[in-house]
């Protein structure tokens, strides 16, 4: 019976572990629907820092959510021109405003930027062994895409943190490999 009891507290500590580690929250936010692709018109979809055009009839999965935001949370850095004419699309969601590729600019995937919470605040990027802060201006969007608005690219995945040349400039990334790095993020 003393056995049992140990092994019964050993699976009961082993499952509140999992329960409550990083990995199983990062989990919890799964798709919330599928986009399907629409081929963009002609000349329409902008390919500046090699951004994804969709595909007709490819699903893109959406979503609402993005994992939980920890002192280092993990994320993607991507490529974005947040100026007039730029791969971002139209004006900056917080602000209304474009941005030229020197200043040190931001989108977040929908879920990370909770409405406009983070909206005009300032995180801290870490990757490539440096740090910077940059202004949080825009959102990536996780749940619309392939449309005019957003230049007929897919929408985006949920763990995008989306930059200006200037942040990449300031974490020391040699240009040719500038578009895709993993990072962790603070507010």
């Amino acid at each position: 019976m003393k056995i049992f009891s140990i092994c019964a507290f050993l699976v009961a500590l082993l499952v509140l572990v999992v329960a409550c580690s990083p990995h199983a929250d990062a989990q919890t936010c799964q798709p919330s629907g599928h986009l399907t692709g629409r081929k963009p018109p002609p000349g329409r979809c902008n390919t500046e820092n090699d951004s994804e055009c969709c595909v007709e009839g490819k699903p893109y999965p959406t979503y609402t959510c993005s994992p939980p935001v920890s002192g280092r949370t993990n994320a993607k850095l991507t490529l974005n021109s947040f100026q007039e004419g730029g791969d971002g699309g139209g004006e900056s969601f917080c602000d209304d405003s474009f941005h030229p590729d020197y200043t040190k600019v931001v989108a977040l995937s929908t879920g990370w930027l909770e409405g406009r919470k983070r909206c005009n605040k300032f995180i801290t990027i870490n990757g490539n062994g440096q740090s910077v802060r940059a202004k949080v201006v825009d959102k990536c969007d996780s749940m619309v895409g392939c449309d005019e608005e957003h230049d007929y690219q897919p929408p985006c995945p949920n763990n995008i943190v989306d930059a200006s040349k200037a942040v990449w400039e300031a974490l020391g990334v040699p240009e040719d490999n500038w578009g895709d790095l993993a990072i962790t993020w603070s507010d």
